[in-house]
């Protein structure tokens, strides 16, 4: 925990400018890929020593809707379900500008499940972290001025729904995850009880 609290404050003070994601890019090759069970649990987010704070449904609340808006629109034949957790974050208050500029951060762990086979695809959760998107005003003024502490965490969502994205696309060229599976059912079999409590 103290890692992860470490690491925060180091995301907060020094996260760069980043260009926003386009929520309506065409979809990456995500092969047979449908989505199945969308599962958010922040349960155990920590908050980092400089933030604005944010409750467990909140974040819960912001991420799911995103993820579904996102990955419901592939239209594959077989059922993967994601499973995330919110590690760790950090939503910029106001700070002095030009002195002390804080900015937002968000510290995700992701797991895939294959339906048909039952098991995972990542033995382990990948772990992503997440800046929100900067323009040159909230980097010299701090985004905290700029933005409410909704808009921050909606920001925040939609550049972790494009990083997962991209990551699966990526494991899919590396791995070849999202291949067609003869019998593969339309309707989900696994488990849902939190998918495991998300992999822990």
């Amino acid at each position: 925990m103290i890692r992860l609290i470490s690491l925060l404050s180091a995301l907060v003070l020094f996260a760069g400018c980043a260009a926003a994601p386009d929520p309506d890019a065409p979809l990456a090759d995500l092969g047979v890929f449908r989505l199945g069970y969308n599962v958010v649990l922040a349960d155990k987010a920590r908050k980092g020593p400089v933030s604005r704070d944010a409750t467990p449904e909140e974040w819960v609340a912001v991420l799911k809707p995103v993820v579904a808006k996102r990955f419901g629109r592939y239209q594959g034949n077989q059922l993967y379900h994601l499973g995330i957790s919110v590690e760790g974050y950090a939503l910029a208050p106001k700070g002095v500008p030009v002195l002390y500029n804080p900015k937002s951060a968000l510290i995700l762990n992701v797991t895939v499940f294959d339906d048909a086979a039952q098991q995972k695809l990542n033995p382990s959760p990948k772990q992503f972290t997440i800046y929100e998107t900067t323009t040159q005003e909230s980097f010299f003024l701090g985004s905290g001025r700029e933005r409410t502490r909704e808009e921050q965490m909606q920001g925040l969502a939609r550049n972790a729904v494009h990083e997962i994205e991209a990551w699966m696309a990526e494991q899919r060229q590396a791995e070849g995850w999202f291949e067609p599976r003869a019998g593969a059912a339309t309707e989900a079999v696994v488990d849902h009880p939190e998918m495991q409590a998300v992999s822990e």
